[in-house]
């Protein structure tokens, strides 16, 4: 595979990938943000599901920190149910998007985006300021070599009681990719990674299978379930709940289909699960 990127390669060649995709997100139909803008924005429903639990008492006058933000439409959503949020991504493009979304839709009082690399959050907003919850889901941490440090900087940003509500992909699914003759999916990459990152040149997004993008190379880590775990509780946290699921909202292989409000399963068996969600306590 050969020597491990610097963090200046890695983190560049990513950025200019996602900077490149926040126009064609914007415009797209898979981040739809007329809901939003009506005044009702939703979240995908497995966090609809579970954030009664980490909000139990809803969300006006909790203070939250969305790591890995994107162009902020979640952190509006959560905004808009009366949450004072931060938003932080390392995207200039896309925190940008993200001034200009929150006031369209009137929520520029209730939210503040930082362009930040995750890693150089804490001197972004070098006081942790209590944040009740850290949110952070969908494609968030196979773009980090360090799930530890990620774990620290959760950690250290919670308030004493604080929740970190976490969904994405399952590890277990991101060992397949693309399929046989039959459209199922096939091997590609090993559960236990190595610590280097899967070099990938793809120029198609899951947003657009049919764009063409400029920035078509990535660096991505896999980090197996265990690992991701075990830096939670070594930082300091109490898990809460880990719940599996079998949806994701991509189509994330050619052999799953539409499962409603934008989600994708299998077919017919739940042959292994395609998401993970988790919830997690600062116990400090």
């Amino acid at each position: 595979m050969g020597a491990a990127p610097d963090e200046e390669e890695w983190l560049e060649t990513n950025r200019a990938r996602w900077d490149e995709l926040v126009p064609l997100h914007l415009a797209s139909d898979f981040y739809d943000q007329s809901a939003l803008r009506a005044g009702h924005g939703r979240l995908y429903r497995i966090e609809e599901g579970e954030l009664p639990e980490i909000a139990p008492d809803g969300w006006d006058g909790l203070r939250v920190l969305h790591l890995q933000c994107h162009f902020g439409a979640d952190s509006l959503v959560l905004a808009q149910r009366g949450a004072t949020v931060v938003g932080i991504d390392f995207s200039k493009p896309a925190v940008l998007a993200a001034r200009e979304l929150a006031q369209e839709v009137g929520l520029a009082d209730r939210s503040r985006f930082i362009h930040a690399n995750v890693y150089d959050a804490r001197h972004r907003l070098p006081d942790p300021e209590g944040f009740d919850v850290v949110y952070t889901t969908w494609g968030t941490i196979g773009w980090l070599p360090d799930v530890a440090e990620w774990a620290r900087i959760i950690a250290w940003f919670l308030k004493p009681g604080g929740r970190l509500y976490f969904a994405d992909g399952h590890p277990t699914a991101f060992v397949f990719d693309g399929a046989d003759e039959a459209g199922r999916p096939v091997w590609a990459y090993p559960y236990e990674p190595s610590g280097e990152p899967d070099v990938i040149d793809e120029p198609g997004d899951y947003a657009d299978a049919g764009v063409q993008l400029t920035n078509a190379k990535t660096f991505e880590w896999g980090h197996p379930l265990g690992e991701v775990l075990t830096a939670l509780i070594d930082a300091g946290l109490t898990i809460d709940f880990v719940h599996e699921h079998y949806e994701v909202p991509w189509q994330i292989f050619d052999a799953t289909v539409p499962k409603g409000e934008g989600m994708w399963g299998w077919p017919a068996e739940n042959w292994l699960p395609l998401s993970v969600s988790i919830a997690a306590t600062n116990s400090r």
